[in-house]
């Protein structure tokens, strides 16, 4: 089965996108709480890229089986992860995961749930995940109200002016509960302000496909204007500061989900 997931191909970047940071540990912190999640939980963290949730849920106590469609990352992501035994690496997409019936806890998807078709990855994620079990979405968001980071916005639309983040930074509310498979119970932002090798942290905007669509035969000139932008304004490292948004999704049960999908209230 074909998924989206092969247009969002990162073969290419991988080993800048390796470079992104981490999400907020106290975003991942209360996450878990909210779940109730540890040590005997079972996870999937669907496009699980090159590792940043499913190492953090590892250290956190969990057993994560991490899903990635490119060999690539994959292979990446198996690097960075080797020193724990709490990860496995599984090859395949999120519409068709191969995995069986109600076997996770909790399926994770960090800032790549806009890379699939949200109907039928959230059908597959209710058909593997155990009753009552729950989803969560997370993405990494610049500030965009910090002064160099409200620089480099404009440089980038200086050279695509109709520039979008799409779904990135949109609220995945109304995707989760559309089919009446998921309710949202949570909506969690935290900052966090990483300090990163300069060199680092530009090589990281070579994995930014969503900014690499839009600017078509302009990406090299944007990528040029922000790495000017950043060496005259820091030195060997930067301070950048995000946001980690995660919201968590309950699954409904078959008969609530049946009820839903008639257009009636259907009670939990």
């Amino acid at each position: 089965m074909r998924s989206p997931a092969s247009e969002w191909d990162y073969g290419d970047v991988a080993a800048a996108y390796v470079k992104r940071p981490a999400y907020a540990p106290a975003a991942l912190a209360d996450v878990l709480a909210a779940m109730g999640a540890g040590s005997g939980t079972r996870v999937c963290d669907v496009g699980a890229g090159t590792g940043n949730v499913a190492l953090a849920l590892a250290a956190a106590g969990l057993s994560v089986v991490a899903l990635e469609p490119n060999a690539a990352m994959r292979a990446l992501g198996r690097q960075r992860t080797a020193a724990t035994s709490r990860i496995c690496w599984v090859g395949a997409c999120a519409e068709a995961t191969a995995l069986g019936d109600a076997t996770f806890d909790l399926v994770t998807f960090g800032s790549s749930f806009n890379c699939v078709d949200r109907r039928r990855t959230l059908a597959e994620t209710a058909r593997i995940l155990r009753a009552r079990g729950a989803v969560v979405c997370l993405w990494n968001h610049r500030r965009l109200d910090d002064p160099l980071q409200a620089r480099i916005e404009t440089a980038i639309r200086d050279v695509v002016p109709e520039y979008a983040y799409g779904a990135r930074r949109e609220d995945p509310t109304r995707a989760f509960e559309e089919d009446g498979l998921f309710t949202v119970i949570a909506h969690i932002e935290r900052d966090v302000v990483h300090r990163l090798p300069v060199a680092d942290w530009l090589a990281a905007w070579r994995s930014h496909l969503t900014l690499k669509r839009q600017a078509g035969s302009q990406f090299a000139a944007v990528l040029e204007a922000i790495d000017r932008i950043v060496r005259d304004s820091a030195g060997r490292h930067i301070a950048v500061p995000y946001t980690t948004c995660a919201w968590i999704a309950r699954r409904r049960s078959a008969a609530a989900s049946a009820t839903g999908r008639e257009g009636r209230s259907a009670p939990e």
